[in-house]
């Protein structure tokens, strides 16, 4: 099969409260207008393991929790949703929607939890091999925002974080917007309709290179 009728993979990062759900719904409906085969899914998660593994890794608890067991759980959810899910469909050509992805990791257990990239970078390499997002949308929103607007839902635990938590969040996905080039960033501060316009016009200009003659 050539590279050309794999199925592309997309994927959505941002921190709590920047929209990432909303948004995944302009993608999702964009693929279907132009009758593009997608599955949508989310990390951690996307198998019943993997999604067992998202459980245990965001409930509340009365212990600490290293960065690096964070990082590992991550990485084993992972695995299974990519031998399970990800690659098979990505191989029969159907696009892939992904709610995070591992840039998420360098962001959260990297810039966040002080984990070392190079960790981060071992354990992505052998779980992906070459694989990495043909596009990923990158919601950038002032921390401070986006605690005020989760503030009156139910919080798992990694919500539970202060402020400065957060703020490394960010830092630690600027870095990967500033360095990985299928990423895109959108600026997630505006109304629901400036960020929706925004994201339907890096959709569309991906489709474009996608399908250009």
């Amino acid at each position: 099969m050539s590279e050309r009728e794999l199925g592309r993979f997309i994927t959505v990062e941002g921190s709590e409260g920047a929209g990432k759900s909303t948004n995944l719904e302009v993608i999702c409906d964009t693929l279907a207008e132009r009758g593009i085969s997608f599955y949508r899914t989310r990390e951690p998660g996307g198998t019943p393991l993997a999604e067992a593994l998202r459980d245990a890794l965001l409930l509340p608890r009365q212990e600490s929790v290293d960065g690096i067991t964070e990082l590992l759980v991550v990485f084993a959810a992972r695995n299974q949703h990519l031998r399970n899910e990800i690659l098979p469909r990505l191989t029969r050509g159907e696009w892939v929607v992904c709610d995070r992805f591992t840039d998420a990791s360098y962001a959260y257990q990297g810039a966040a939890r002080g984990v070392s990239n190079d960790v981060i970078g071992f354990l992505e390499e052998c779980v992906q091999g070459e694989l990495r997002p043909d596009l990923t949308v990158y919601l950038d929103l002032d921390p401070a925002i986006g605690r005020q607007r989760i503030a009156d839902r139910e919080q798992d635990r990694l919500e539970q974080e202060q402020l400065g938590f957060f703020e490394a969040v960010r830092s630690g996905y600027l870095a990967r917007a500033a360095s990985e080039p299928y990423f895109r960033t959108v600026d997630a501060s505006g109304t629901v309709e400036q960020v929706r316009a925004d994201m339907q016009l890096v959709i569309n200009d991906f489709l474009d290179e996608v399908y250009a003659p």
